[in-house]
């Protein structure tokens, strides 16, 4: 009994740890999530299995509580709350897909909760994916180093975990010794603002002039990326104030705003320039909670509206970009559904004044160069803190 408790308090640790490691904002760091997979096929009961999932999922988003209070000027125990009611669809999937066999089942079995992890409804939460760590292993691999990947995380679930655990660490050793960050496309620049909570709240005239002087300091023919937000809410006046400031340059600014609409509002993208502003992009995932809250509409509506497999990929210039607005970052399928149609570019923005004291920025960005090296696509990233 005390040698079972022991092995249980030990993988559990293990598995916070390789939350904990794996995402912690170094992208190179990311492999260590294959920890996981191993672990939990070690569990030998079905509560056991939770519990692994529960310490690994934890450990990994351990920046959801004060970023939480920090969101809504709150104490700390609502952003507890919502980080144990987060953790709820990981543990549940894991948990009940789990089973006591160590046949072709169990490696089935993970490969099942991952998938289902990945995608709506469940991938609405699916933070922590270990697959994103194919961008690490597999670097310019594409599709190919994606199935890689799969194969990879499904051996580690069985008794050949220590020869998978080899090859995969090799293949980590040898990325790592040849990492490059991703590029931004040539002309593209990403902005990064240190403008805190006014960011999207402040938005007026001298709010607008400010962005509009950022913006042309950049070269002609340069493509300009602004945060989430950057634009507060998107109206006639203010793309026509744009289209005015920006008359005579050769600069195309792209940039986050809000519209308002009869049962909410869109979070969105916009295009920038000389001759017209215009909705390049409709967030997929809002946030969910704090943006995203459809029992709103049980009351007529309210709240950000997801478009969840719309706009994957827009053009801007000639080039097919996928764009990524914030939590979009954190998930698989955004990113899954927009290189099934071949974009030239990643673009991520996001807002994240309220992470501070947090790695949740960080861990976008990590999130964001695995994804860009797996399909050997330049990166355009724009953050304000």
């Amino acid at each position: 009994m005390v040698s079972d408790l022991l092995r249980v308090c030990m993988l559990s640790m293990l598995s916070a740890l390789a939350g904990w490691i794996g995402w912690s904002g170094h992208v190179l760091l990311l492999p260590v999530t294959l920890a996981f997979p191993a672990i939990w096929s070690c569990a030998r009961t079905r509560p056991q299995a939770a519990l692994f999932a529960a310490a690994y999922f934890l450990s990994a988003s351990r920046g959801l509580p004060l970023g939480v209070a920090n969101y809504y000027a709150s104490d700390i125990r609502a952003g507890l709350l919502l980080w144990l009611i987060a953790s709820v669809s990981f543990v549940i999937v894991h948990c009940t897909l789990w089973n006591s066999r160590c046949n072709w089942q169990k490696p089935v079995r993970y490969l099942i909760a991952c998938l289902v992890m990945a995608i709506p409804p469940f991938g609405l939460m699916g933070w922590a994916h270990p697959i994103t760590a194919a961008g690490v292993l597999f670097p310019g691999w594409g599709w190919l180093g994606l199935c890689a990947m799969i194969a990879g995380m499904g051996v580690m679930t069985t008794r050949r975990w220590p020869a998978a655990t080899i090859v995969l660490t090799g293949l980590w050793l040898w990325s790592a010794a040849g990492w490059t960050t991703p590029t931004s496309p040539a002309s593209w620049q990403g902005v990064d603002l240190e403008m805190g909570a006014s960011l999207g709240r402040v938005a007026g005239l001298a709010r607008q002039e400010a962005l509009v002087d950022i913006l042309r300091k950049h070269p002609p023919g340069t493509t300009v990326v602004f945060p989430e937000s950057a634009l507060g809410f998107w109206t006639p006046t203010v793309s026509r104030l744009w289209r005015r400031q920006l008359a005579g340059s050769n600069i195309v600014g792209i940039a986050g705003a809000a519209i308002v609409n009869d049962d909410g509002y869109d979070n969105v993208l916009v295009s920038l320039s000389p001759q017209e502003g215009k909705v390049l992009y409709r967030s997929r995932m809002p946030v969910p909670g704090s943006m995203w809250q459809p029992w709103r509409a049980l009351a007529g509506g309210g709240g950000a509206r997801a478009d969840f497999f719309a706009n994957p990929v827009v053009n801007v210039g000639g080039v097919k970009i996928a764009p990524l607005i914030c939590y979009e970052q954190l998930l698989v399928w955004p990113i899954l559904q927009s290189a099934l149609h071949g974009p030239e570019a990643i673009v991520a923005v996001g807002n994240g004044w309220w992470t501070a004291g947090t790695s949740v920025i960080d861990i976008q960005r990590a999130s964001s160069q695995a994804w860009a090296r797996l399909f050997d696509l330049p990166l355009v990233i724009s953050f304000n803190t």
